[in-house]
C-alpha cells in the first residue's frame, strides 16, 4: 500500500507545502521550477543545429569523394547529434506545457523519450558503421588522405562552436545534456580523423581511416548506452542514480518522535526533479505537523528533493489499521502490504 492508497483520515494526517489536515496528503513544489525550456535555451540550439547540419551535408559529399569512411562515420555521427538536439528542442516546447487533464505532471518526460531514441539510434548505427569498418579493414579502398585531413581539421572547428552554443543552454535536461555530450564525442572523433587522414597522407597506409571510423563506433556505443541506461532509469522510476532509498528512510526514522517509514517511494519526473513519496509514523505525543515540516526541510537540504508527498500519523491511531474486521493486528504491522523496506527505530527491517 502505498502513501496514495490510504483513505483520507483525521487530522493526524498531513500533506505537505503548507497543505496541512484536509485528511489527506498533498504535493509540496517548494517554490522549484518544472520548465527546462527558456527562449535563450531554444536559440542556442538552434545555432548549434544549424552549424551540425549545414556541416554535415558537406561532409557527407566530401566523404563519398575521398572515399573515407571515417569522414561518412563521422557524418553519421553528426546526424544523430542533429536529432539529438531537434528531440532536445521538441522536448522543451512539450514540457513547458502546464499539467492538465490525465497528465499530471505535463509532458515533463518527452525529453526522456527523447534520450531514449537518441540512445537507441547511437547503438543501432554504431553496429552499422562497425561492420563496414571491419569489412574495409580487410579490403581497404584507396582514401585521399589530403581531403579528409583538412575536412577533419573544419570538422573540428565546427564542433568546438556547436559545443559552445549548447554549453550555454540549460544542461540540467537529460535531453540538452545527451546533445553536449554527443558533439563532445564528436570533436574527439574528429580528431581521430584527422590524424588517420595525415596516416594516409604521410604513409599511404589506408587502414587507418576504418580504424578512425572503429574509434567512432567506440564513442557512440559509450555515449548511446549512457543515454540509454539513465534515460531507462527514470521510465522505469529508479531512484535518482546519488540516492539510496535505504538511506533515506533510515534518516527520516532517525529524526524523533518519528518510530516508522513505510511506502517510501524514490523517483525522477524528469532530468533534476526528484520526487518521494512515504507513510510515516510517529509517537502518540509527537506534533505530526511538525515531523512534516521537519522532515521537508531535511530532504530538501539534504538530498535535493523538494517534491514530496508526506502522510504523517500518530502509530496507535486504530482509525489506519488495515485488516480484515477482528482480525488482531500489532501497532508495528500498520499497513498490510507496504511496498519496499520497513523502517523503524532501533534495527530496521531491510
Amino acid at each position: 500500500m502505498s502513501a496514495h492508497d490510504h483513505a483520507p483520515h483525521d487530522h493526524d494526517t498531513i500533506g505537505t507545502a503548507g497543505h496541512e489536515g484536509h485528511g489527506h496528503a498533498g504535493h509540496g513544489h517548494a517554490g522549484h521550477s518544472h520548465g527546462v525550456a527558456a527562449d535563450a535555451d531554444r536559440r542556442w540550439l538552434g545555432i548549434a543545429l544549424g552549424l551540425i547540419t549545414g556541416f554535415m551535408a558537406i561532409e557527407v559529399v566530401i566523404g563519398v569523394l575521398a572515399h573515407s569512411l571515417a569522414l561518412i562515420s563521422d557524418a553519421a555521427h553528426m546526424l544523430t547529434d542533429a536529432v539529438s538536439i531537434v528531440l532536445a528542442l521538441i522536448a522543451m516546447r512539450l514540457a513547458a506545457r502546464p499539467a492538465r487533464g490525465g497528465f499530471t505532471y505535463g509532458l515533463k518526460r518527452a525529453e526522456i523519450l527523447s534520450a531514449q531514441a537518441n540512445g537507441l539510434t547511437l547503438l543501432l548505427l554504431a553496429v552499422w558503421l562497425a561492420y563496414e569498418a571491419v569489412r574495409r579493414l580487410l579490403d581497404p579502398p584507396p582514401v585521399e588522405g589530403g581531403l579528409v585531413l583538412v575536412t577533419a581539421l573544419a570538422g573540428i572547428v565546427v564542433n568546438i562552436a556547436a559545443a559552445w552554443c549548447i554549453s550555454k543552454a540549460n544542461r540540467t535536461s537529460l535531453a540538452v545534456e545527451g546533445a553536449y555530450q554527443h558533439i563532445l564525442n564528436d570533436l574527439f572523433a574528429f580528431i581521430g580523423t584527422a590524424v588517420a587522414g595525415l596516416i594516409v597522407l604521410t604513409t599511404g597506409f589506408r587502414q587507418a581511416d576504418s580504424i578512425a571510423s572503429l574509434v567512432v563506433v567506440v564513442l557512440m556505443v559509450k555515449a548511446g548506452y549512457g543515454l540509454v541506461r539513465e534515460s531507462g532509469r527514470i521510465l522505469l522510476e529508479a531512484a535518482p542514480a546519488h540516492v539510496d532509498p535505504d538511506t533515506v528512510g533510515d534518516r527520516l526514522v532517525g529524526q524523533p518522535p518519528v518510530t516508522e517509514v513505510h511506502d517510501l517511494h524514490i523517483w525522477t519526473i524528469t532530468s533534476g526533479q526528484a520526487a518521494l513519496s512515504a507513510h510515516v509514523l510517529v509517537a502518540p505525543e509527537g506534533d505530526c505537523h511538525a515531523v512534516r515540516r521537519d522532515l521537508e526541510a531535511l530532504l530538501a537540504k539534504e538530498y535535493g528533493i523538494t517534491h514530496t508527498t508526506l502522510q504523517v500519523d500518530h502509530a496507535q491511531d486504530s482509525l489506519l489499521t488495515v485488516g480484515r474486521p477482528g482480525e488482531d493486528r500489532a501497532a508495528d504491522t500498520h499497513c498490510a502490504d507496504a511496498h519496499g523496506p520497513v523502517h523503524r527505530q532501533g534495527p530496521h527491517d531491510h
